[in-house]
């Protein structure tokens, strides 16, 4: 298997490496990851943000370059899920599940952009939803943040209970469709 081409990954997170890692061999790409701090927009969706910074980083290295951003709905706050992170690092999960619990709808949703950017300014975007729930418990190994209650669709689990490897198939949809177009385009 020969490498047609390779695209720099704007990420220092080693789940988000492995996920595109898998999708992008499949299509014979070569990943070179990016460790540098590009700037991180604040904006009501992880489109924008992803855009931003893949657009920032194509031009800076002169090579297509991907970023993959993801953001958390909590349907029964109502929060824009970029400013999740910020409610995460104040409020616990056992308050967050008090929270849940009074208001009485424990669904949530994640969003998941990636975007490749050429240093031209042209890009490739796709967004998905992963839709999960919110535990009544925390469980799990390194619960930090709300990981411990968070549980994928129909299941029981919550992320903490499993390796990241198994659920790769669901965070690199992102990743598969971008290598897909881009070698559909070479």
């Amino acid at each position: 298997m020969a490498i047609k081409d390779y695209l720099y990954l704007v990420t220092k997170k080693p789940g988000k490496l492995m996920a595109a890692k898998k999708a992008f061999t499949r299509y014979d790409l070569g990943l070179k990851p990016v460790s540098k701090d590009f700037p991180e927009i604040q904006a009501e969706s992880s489109l924008e943000i992803a855009r931003f910074t893949a657009l920032q980083a194509a031009l800076e290295l002169g090579h297509p370059s991907v970023r993959e951003d993801h953001s958390f709905f909590i349907h029964a706050l109502d929060l824009p899920g970029p400013y999740t992170n910020y409610v995460e690092k104040r409020l616990s999960a056992a308050m967050l599940i008090k929270l849940i619990d009074y208001l009485g709808d424990n669904t949530a949703h994640f969003e998941v952009a990636t975007v490749l950017a050429y240093p031209a300014g042209k890009t490739i975007e796709y967004v998905f939803q992963v839709p999960v729930t919110l535990g009544s418990e925390v469980k799990g190994k390194d619960t930090k943040g709300w990981n411990g209650i968070i549980r994928l669709y129909d299941e029981k689990r919550a992320i903490t209970e499993y390796p990241e490897e198994e659920r790769l198939h669901i965070w690199n949809k992102g990743y598969e469709e971008i290598a897909r177009q881009y070698t559909s385009a070479i």
